[in-house]
């Protein structure tokens, strides 16, 4: 899952989202020096990627891309996901998806000092270009694709992704709502078990 569903798998828990936002941007078990329930955060996002990355309806949607995107497929899939949930956001969320990541934002800015350099760095960009709301919209995703080909030294082809999703864009949105509500159910275990 990409940026704004580990955010939303965090369950309104500021300490949590933060280490489930930074995670990636931490190797190994570098964690010691983050606040404990930061570090909760990170073990959280982690479990997550694993039950993701073995889930048979990722692997569907995976599959599709596979053989235009090889092993970025996977990364596409969760780009797409993350559409599907701020698209379909009122039947995940009371709080209105503007509202949600207008106080994302506002935390990441309070929290500035124990972001990853990565995160700093990067953190300005998305919220100037709003990252997260604009997931909702095609013009979004056709962003963050090509900005992540351009990361990928134009290797990737992500960049052409955006047609994929067009073709083929129920069958992505059928396999993230059956995929998504598992995934909400392991999440809130794990995040009781933290």
């Amino acid at each position: 899952m990409n940026f704004l569903a580990h955010i939303y798998l965090s369950f309104d828990d500021e300490e949590i989202a933060l280490g489930n936002f930074i995670a990636d941007s931490i190797r190994g078990n570098k964690i010691d020096h983050l606040p404990s329930r930061i570090q909760k955060g990170v073990i959280l996002h982690r479990e997550i990627d694993t039950y993701t990355d073995s889930h048979p309806i990722p692997k569907i949607s995976s599959k599709r891309l596979h053989k235009n995107y090889s092993h970025y497929s996977r990364v596409i899939v969760d780009i797409y996901y993350d559409h599907f949930l701020a698209k379909n956001w009122k039947h995940y969320s009371d709080t209105p998806l503007k509202i949600f990541v207008d106080n994302f934002y506002d935390l990441l800015e309070d929290n500035y000092t124990i972001l990853p350099t990565g995160v700093q760095r990067m953190m300005p960009y998305m919220i100037s270009d709003d990252w997260l709301y604009n997931y909702s919209k095609m013009e979004g995703i056709d962003r963050v694709l090509q900005g992540m080909d351009r990361r990928t030294k134009n290797r990737s082809k992500m960049n052409f992704a955006i047609l994929d999703l067009e073709e083929h864009y129920s069958d992505f949105e059928r396999e993230f709502t059956s995929f998504f509500n598992e995934l909400i159910t392991f999440s809130k275990q794990k995040y009781k078990s933290l």
